[in-house]
């Protein structure tokens, strides 16, 4: 039995990265149910991306890459991608979330840092599934991966549920439905009061507080502790990275990415270029998210004062 004939037609896949990853990276794709059309070095991007027919998933890994060549390149494929509608699944050490996010942060971009190969695999399943692509596991996963797998598939579904919830909840608000029992609250545009700042800042650390007194991992809400630090950013006037803002979240580097992904495809946060390196992005609150913050802070004082 031949390659196609075990792994079928997939979805495509153009591979971007080192030539020593090249042969590591068609594994993952074919256990991920796809295909590879063809491997990209990172100092090839900008001459070759974008000339495959059709509309292939890329996959980048940043590893062993030389900044230089990676900021043309990722300029190149953000260029190609958000012009094709082209999904993105990035694999990434720690140290590179700043550069690759200052480009790439989207709806359609999986971001994935120190990821084990089975992380990858079902980043990679997930996104050819989602593009029309057979995205499906093969037999041959070890017994127990395919458990993780699941896992990892459900935390997808959990984070799509919850922002569909949240899409919901507005439209409600919109039409004078649920919200109403809440209008005391915003009838007028709310304003930040003196000492929001200080105050969010205990409200972090109390946060961070349990965890010395419970099980790490118990409290996790990534999506709620980066709206704390953003928001005491904006009062203090300071600027946040991606980096410091997946630090914030108090996750891991790769779910606090996919939750800055969904936030910003939610409409609470957007990235905002530093004029002083392109290399760099920050994260900020937009004005809906302000306005929510806002109001929050007024209506729990108002909660304590009754």
């Amino acid at each position: 039995m031949d390659e196609q004939d075990l792994y079928g037609t997939g979805f495509a896949v153009v591979v971007i990265g080192a030539p020593a990853l090249a042969q590591a990276a068609g594994d993952l794709v074919r256990q991920a149910g796809g295909r590879v059309l063809r491997h990209v070095p990172w100092p090839d991007v900008a001459a070759e991306i974008g000339q495959q027919a059709g509309r292939p998933l890329l996959l980048v890994d940043t590893h062993g890459a030389d900044d230089a060549a990676m900021e043309i390149a990722l300029a190149r494929i953000d260029a190609v991608a958000t012009a094709l509608d082209l999904p993105i699944v990035v694999s990434m050490a720690t140290g590179d979330i700043d550069l690759v996010a200052a480009m790439l942060i989207g709806p359609r971009v999986a971001m994935l840092c120190d990821a084990s190969p089975l992380e990858l695999v079902a980043a990679l399943a997930v996104a050819g599934a989602s593009h029309g692509g057979a995205a499906l596991l093969h037999a041959y996963v070890r017994e127990g991966e395919s458990e993780r797998l699941r896992k990892l598939n459900a935390e997808v579904a959990r984070i799509a549920e919850a922002l569909a919830r949240l899409s919901v909840q507005e439209d409600e608000d919109r039409r004078g439905g649920v919200g109403d029992r809440h209008q005391s609250f915003h009838a007028a545009p709310p304003r930040a009061q003196p000492g929001d700042a200080e105050r969010v800042r205990r409200m972090i650390r109390a946060r961070r507080l349990r965890d010395g007194f419970f099980e790490g991992g118990l409290f996790e809400e990534p999506a709620w502790d980066m709206l704390l630090d953003l928001y005491a950013a904006h009062l203090e006037g300071t600027r946040v990275s991606v980096s410091s803002l997946c630090i914030a979240a108090a996750v891991a580097p790769t779910t606090a990415l996919r939750w800055i992904g969904k936030m910003t495809e939610a409409g609470l946060f957007a990235r905002q270029p530093d004029p002083a390196d392109r290399r760099r992005a920050f994260m900020v609150l937009t004005d809906r998210a302000l306005e929510g913050m806002r109001g929050y802070l007024n209506a729990l004082r108002r909660l304590e004062n009754s």
